[in-house]
């Protein structure tokens, strides 16, 4: 039951497990690819999926299932009437029935490594006692499962957050390990673009109240075990658009193969020799001719794909999102913590003439008292670091200190009847006309010889007069333009973010080598800007972390939410970066790529084989009634038995032998689209016609030496 205390009593701490020491250091951690407990749990459900319902999702498999039946029951039959060809037929019946498991192995192996990892975070989840904050300030104790939107509960340090939601007073740090695998904790605090929390994750500092934001059950960590478990996976365009052309191709060679029965037994007649394929052998012509490589691993590799994004501790909230990320043509990097190191510093001063630099220092460092930024506090580092000025205590009462705001891009503080006042050179420069001042001619060249190198302008003034500029850096990260180089060579044009004005946005387009900037981009902008590269054909792809950032994360193709942002952004995109790297995103696109590439080389592959199957089954089938077709039998195999129970074998197990290229995936290479296809061709379309020859060769010298054919 419920217990009501007032916030001065003592709240009894509930004993709690650590769900920390619960998973591994990664969400999505790569196990080996063959696992035991993997491979236990793959094989059971491969006899599951032996469902016919189930495998009807799956048009080729479910036409090789129902043919291993047939066959199966026309052996049964055999069996009792003491027909010839028993053993020949009980072994191609096995391996039909191989071939089926084998497909669903397959799959079941990629859905296995989800449900592993899902089962890691099941057990995570532990009903938290909540201290639940009702009206008149009163704390009550209540099951986290009963908590409900909207209501506001209040944590200290050592208590596990019991749901999903916002910082809406305080600011604590907060081991996040349950979620990310990182050992570091991050700030949470109201307000700003990091106040969300997530149910499960724990407090180590101070404390916070938060404002649930979700129902039992539908919180992050449930929507992440739903996801990785593969629950919720639906197939995507390309998959369905291949699935559609592989049934086509399978209802083509079903109508083939059952026309071929009755033209067997006229030409018999009409020659009057030779003998009519039997049930088991037309059976097998079917399943060799149609697409049965890839139609056994067209899910696995999606499923493997989203698991190769989860790997790199990307939650993807559909495996559309992966491939959409793989045919990805725009890519919008923010600037700030992307595409540069992030915080801006102040370099350097830059009085104006008559202004000396300790006048200047000081106004910069009096307007920058109130500016919480990065680059406000460089600020005063850099006054005192270069001018000896510390800061200093101004009584409460005796000043008006005005704040940094991203509307007025401006900070100051009105002091001993000056005005002083810092920021953008635009806003500065409007404050000190607006007062009557004037501003020097050559104070604008100052400003974009500054921004023309890379750097941002901030301008000081005090009240009419305006005294000078500061001079912030930004950083391009190491290792950017080869970055920028790679996604070009890709085929992939990037734009870069930013907020600054064009000419410094320029210098660091350049110095980064991306393909197109934004500069003072508002959330309207880049909402504007996605739509624009959509009307022209694109896909688009960005990065954000703020609730400014829902819009166009909504909008783009692939929306790369960080998780340090607010629930508003991750709940707009439709991936979430657990490790909130914005450059996450270029190999989230590189892997999208991988998935398309894979899935395009096993299906070239698939068709390919089957070449060297015709060679095998054709002649075997009717060299008795057509001599001429002897010549097709170009691998030289012994018997008709033995050709057909070889090509149905080397079927079979082609597919246990791809599994663990359709688990990894093909080795992905930045290359233009042309390159690809002449490797793609080169490797799994010749190698796809080679391989079967010494392959069903081979299976036909040892079924003849073990006497099996």
């Amino acid at each position: 039951m419920a217990t009501t205390t007032t916030p001065s009593e003592p709240v009894l701490k509930t004993s709690q497990e650590d769900p920390t020491s619960l998973l591994p250091k990664k969400l999505a951690r790569a196990r080996p690819l063959f696992d035991p407990e993997i491979v236990r749990r793959a094989t059971a459900a491969s006899f599951a999926k032996l469902n016919p319902l189930t495998l009807m999702k799956n048009p080729v498999m479910f036409v090789v299932e129902v043919g291993a039946a047939l066959t199966t029951v026309f052996v049964i039959r055999d069996i009792f009437t003491g027909a010839e060809g028993v053993k020949f037929g009980v072994q191609i019946a096995l391996w039909l029935w191989f071939t089926v498991l084998f497909a669903n192995f397959a799959e079941a192996m990629a859905e296995a490594r989800g449900k592993a990892q899902a089962d890691s975070l099941r057990k995570t989840k532990t009903d938290v006692i909540a201290k639940c904050l009702r009206s008149g300030g009163k704390i009550e104790q209540v099951p986290g499962s009963e908590l409900r939107i909207d209501d506001v509960v209040v944590c200290d340090a050592g208590d596990l957050i019991p749901g999903d939601g916002e910082v809406i007073d305080g600011i604590a740090t907060v081991d996040e390990s349950v979620i990310t695998g990182e050992s570091a904790p991050v700030i949470r605090e109201s307000g700003g673009d990091r106040s969300a929390v997530t149910g499960g994750t724990k407090v180590l500092s101070d404390r916070i109240r938060i404002r649930v934001t979700s129902n039992p059950g539908e919180t992050f960590l449930d929507r992440m075990i739903a996801l990785v478990e593969g629950a919720e996976r639906q197939k995507t365009p390309n998959e369905i658009a291949l699935n559609i052309l592989i049934a086509g191709l399978t209802l083509i060679f079903l109508l083939a193969v059952v026309t071929l029965q009755p033209y067997s037994v006229f030409s018999v007649a009409q020659a009057g020799s030779g003998a009519v394929p039997g049930v088991a052998v037309l059976v097998s012509l079917l399943v060799c001719l149609i697409p049965t490589t890839i139609g056994g691993l067209l899910s696995a590799i999606g499923i493997a794909g989203m698991d190769r994004v989860m790997q790199h501790n990307v939650l993807a909230m559909s495996g559309k999102a992966v491939e959409a990320a793989g045919d990805v043509n725009s890519l919008l990097l923010d600037k700030t913590g992307t595409i540069t190191l992030g915080n801006r510093q102040a370099v350097e001063i830059l009085p104006i003439n008559g202004v000396a630099g300790e006048e200047l220092a000081d106004a910069a460092q009096l307007s920058s008292l109130a500016d919480e930024t990065p680059e406000g506090r460089s600020i005063v580092v850099l006054v005192k670091e270069k001018y000896g000025l510390r800061g200093r205590h101004i009584p409460e009462g005796e000043a008006n200190f005005i704040p940094f705001s991203a509307y007025t891009r401006m900070s100051g503080v009105d002091f001993e009847g000056r005005q002083l006042r810092k920021g953008a050179t635009e806003a500065i420069c409007k404050f000190v006309i607006e007062r009557g001042g004037e501003v020097p001619g050559y104070f604008q060249d100052m400003s974009d010889r500054i921004a023309r190198s890379g750097g941002t302008p901030l301008a000081v003034a005090d009240g009419r007069r305006l005294l000078g500029i500061v001079h912030l850096k930004d950083i391009v990260k190491g290792g950017m333009n080869e970055r920028i180089a790679q996604l070009r060579r890709m085929g992939i044009r990037s734009v870069m973010i930013t907020g600054d004005n064009p000419l410094t946005a320029a210098a660091i387009a350049a110095e980064a080598g991306v393909d197109d900037f934004l500069a003072q981009a508002t959330p309207k902008d880049k909402l504007e800007y996605i739509k624009k590269e959509q009307a022209a054909g694109r896909l688009v792809a960005m990065t954000g972390d703020g609730t400014n950032d829902a819009p166009a994360l909504a909008q783009a193709d692939v929306g790369l939410a960080m998780n340090t942002g607010t629930m508003a952004a991750k709940e707009a995109g439709n991936m979430v970066d657990l490790d909130s790297n914005p450059t996450k995103l270029i190999e989230v696109v590189a892997i999208g790529k991988q998935l398309l590439i894979t899935r395009g080389a096993l299906t070239t592959f698939s068709i390919a084989n089957d070449v060297a199957k015709y060679f095998a089954i054709i002649p075997a089938m009717f060299m008795t009634l057509y001599p001429a077709l002897g010549k097709l039998n170009i691998m030289g195999l012994h018997t008709p038995q033995s050709a057909v129970l070889a090509a149905v074998i080397f079927n079979a197990l082609i597919i246990i032998a791809l599994v663990p290229l359709a688990l990894r995936g093909v080795k992905y290479r930045p290359l233009d689209a042309a390159s690809l296809l002449r490797r793609n061709l080169l490797i799994y379309g010749v190698g796809g016609i080679v391989a079967p020859f010494p392959g069903i060769w081979l299976i036909d010298q040892l079924l003849v030496l073990f006497h099996l054919a």
